[in-house]
């Protein structure tokens, strides 16, 4: 099995990038992360960089790479403990999203906090896109408003969950319950990148690439094009399977 990958941050229209991303894989195992540091509280980009970094090590420290949903679940709970000791040493109230994926040969499962999201693929389609833990995101469950409406709402930036809250800071896991096949792709991204992007089109330019990075690319340009002064920071991950066998 074969993992390509790709992964892009920028600073955007903003004075310091407060993202924070990394992809690594060791041969057909990974881990992929995308961490957004909460731009309205203190040393946000310490934030994402302590926990993309310390989720990392966990991973790579972990035996053969071969997670589980509790090691996932502790780890994460971890991490959150770890920016709640940084917090009261710096006295500062430090926080950040997450969007996690791990790849261990044929398994699979992604989670998130807060509102980096990840795109899982397959077949073709877009078979799962993960939850938003913010006030826009329930009253688009509630039917208030439209999917496509949730970039414009005034409570998108309004968070329910996070990584650095004391009380809510749970994440949502998801595990593919089938092994990964031939094709297979997920997208990591910050709300700088998605909240430009509609599910079509992250389908659209999928199915127009042939590797990671030019899918990436293709993704890029579209919010390039839409962005305005000043535009939030701006991080996405891509990565697709190829297993050597048919879809």
């Amino acid at each position: 099995m074969k993992i390509d990958r790709f992964e892009f941050t920028s600073k955007g229209g903003r004075e310091r990038n407060e993202d924070a991303v990394i992809s690594r894989s060791i041969g057909d195992k990974g881990v992929f992360i995308v961490s957004d540091g909460l731009g309205g509280h203190k040393d946000g980009d310490l934030a994402s960089r302590t926990a993309v970094s310390y989720l990392t090590e966990c991973w790579l420290n972990l035996e053969n790479h071969a997670f589980t949903r509790e090691w996932m679940e502790t780890t994460i709970n971890d991490t959150n403990r770890l920016l709640m000791s940084i917090q009261e040493e710096k006295r500062s109230n430090l926080r950040c999203t997450l969007a996690l994926l791990l790849i261990d040969g044929e398994k699979s499962a992604w989670a998130n906090v807060g509102d980096s999201r990840v795109y899982f693929i397959r077949d073709g389609e877009l078979a799962r896109v993960s939850e938003d833990h913010s006030m826009a995101f329930l009253k688009f469950k509630a039917g208030d408003i439209l999917r496509s409406e949730l970039a414009g709402d005034p409570d998108q930036s309004r968070l329910l969950r996070s990584l650095g809250d004391k009380e809510r800071n749970n994440p949502d896991i998801y595990e593919n319950a089938r092994p990964i096949k031939d094709g297979d792709a997920f997208l990591l991204c910050s709300d700088g990148v998605w909240e430009y992007l509609n599910d079509i089109e992250v389908m659209s330019d999928y199915l127009k690439s042939t590797t990671a990075r030019e899918w990436g690319e293709l993704l890029l340009l579209r919010v390039i094009e839409r962005i305005h002064p000043g535009n939030d920071n701006l991080s996405l991950i891509t990565v697709r399977i190829s297993t050597g066998g048919g879809v």
